[in-house]
């Protein structure tokens, strides 16, 4: 099943026209396994590796089924409910529907948060079949009347554990507790921790479930390097790999959005066009960083980890880890945004000493050791950095407690 061509799959011509002119004939593992499953109704947990094309395992039989179920009436009531834990994510999504859906009468609108509300109401009044949305966007717009969700028959949660990560429980449970009973649920991830598959269990009716590579793996396609060295010198070893003419863009992690401004600092001034994304930036900032990226206008985008699963870029072949992310699981979605769909990639970490214990803790999760490139021109030479202790506080005693403590030593001592 898994070689077989997306024709064997029970697709509308619509679909399948559609997913052709997207130029894919073989499908992903995930899209091979899910997407008959999802068509018969069932509930699904599904987890697999980032990049190998989960959107459109739940986006196709999604689109197929709402398709094939239209009823036409005077105006569109959202059936589909897509929730995502980020803009970048959100706006992704939305395009795979739009791209997959392009030959069928579905409407669909992504919802988020950090720009104004009024194209989004607007399009919401006008009516919609599918809503793409980040939770507290889409609960505000419930609280103020514009969206109901009574009729929802799908509803897709996506990238699940980072949305317990980024604390959303308490806005999906709010979101859970006004869809309809009787719904088809899907659940897909990259990593699949204990406490999410306990939470599926409490959503999910009779769900089957599809894992089509170790969890929290990485892709074979993805080279692996680490580089050793001293935080000092980072910004001098992120200037040097980029003098190789051959990496034409690539996309940098920062644990910090002021270190990804530090970053971006650096390298513009030494000549290399690079803009930073992150969550303190206008939504229209990093919309037009990461077209700008996309076009290869700027050679090299800095983010936080609030883009390792929103940003989609065809043909990015390096990702390098400024800083090592101190949570595992989230080194597989930075360096999984390259070797997409088969590709090849390359991922380049810096570790200073401080970071060899975020470095073992991943090769731990993905099970495999981390090439070390040694010759390079910044190794790594202070091992064991003294970290500052911090002196406990100690509120400082105001004048007035001093001299009442000595009216009362002075009682005291009267009174003996």
């Amino acid at each position: 099943m898994e070689n077989a061509s997306f024709n064997t799959l029970n697709l509308i011509e619509p679909v399948l026209r559609a997913i052709e002119e997207e130029g894919y004939t073989i499908p992903t593992p995930i899209q091979s396994k899910a997407i008959p499953l999802i068509l018969n109704g069932r509930d699904l947990l599904g987890c697999a590796q980032t990049g190998t094309g989960k959107t459109a395992a739940f986006a196709v039989p999604i689109l197929q089924m709402m398709s094939t179920k239209q009823t036409f009436e005077k105006k569109r009531k959202v059936r589909g409910l897509i929730l995502t834990p980020t803009r970048e994510l959100a706006i992704q999504i939305e395009e795979s529907f739009n791209s997959y859906g392009r030959h069928l009468n579905l409407k669909n609108k992504v919802i988020f948060g950090g720009i104004s509300q009024h194209a989004q109401v607007n399009a919401l009044k006008s009516g919609v079949d599918i809503i793409i949305a980040t939770p507290g966007r889409l609960l505000d717009l419930m609280g103020q009347g514009y969206i109901s969700l009574k009729d929802i028959e799908y509803f897709v949660l996506d990238e699940a554990d980072r949305m317990l990560d980024m604390g959303f429980i308490h806005d999906i449970k709010k979101v859970l507790a006004v869809l309809p009973k009787k719904r088809q649920s899907l659940f897909f991830s990259a990593t699949m921790p204990p406490e999410i598959v306990r939470l599926a269990g409490t959503i999910l009716v009779n769900p089957a479930e599809v894992s089509v590579t170790p969890v929290s793996s990485t892709v074979d396609t993805i080279d692996q390097y680490v580089y050793f060295v001293d935080r000092v010198n980072k910004n001098k070893l992120l200037v040097d790999i980029l003098k190789d003419k051959k990496i034409k863009t690539a996309l940098v992690f920062t644990r910090t959005k002021h270190g990804a401004d530090k970053v971006v600092k650096v390298l513009q001034k030494m000549n290399v066009t690079a803009e930073a994304i992150h969550g303190n930036k206008a939504q229209n900032a990093r919309q037009r960083a990461l077209s700008n990226f996309k076009a290869q206008a700027t050679r090299v985008l800095v983010a936080t980890d609030i883009a390792a699963r929103g940003i989609d870029v065809d043909n990015l072949e390096y990702v390098i880890n400024f800083e090592m992310s101190n949570i595992a699981e989230m080194y597989v979605h930075r360096i999984g945004r390259t070797g997409r769909a088969g590709a090849k990639g390359t991922s380049y970490s810096f570790c200073d000493a401080e970071e060899k214990a975020y470095l073992k803790d991943v090769e731990k999760l993905i099970s495999k050791k981390i090439t070390v490139i040694d010759e390079h021109p910044y190794p790594l030479i202070n091992h064991n950095p003294v970290k500052e202790v911090k002196k406990p506080f100690v509120r400082k005693p105001s004048e007035n407690s001093v001299k009442k403590a000595a009216e009362n030593r002075k009682r005291r001592y009267n009174q003996n």
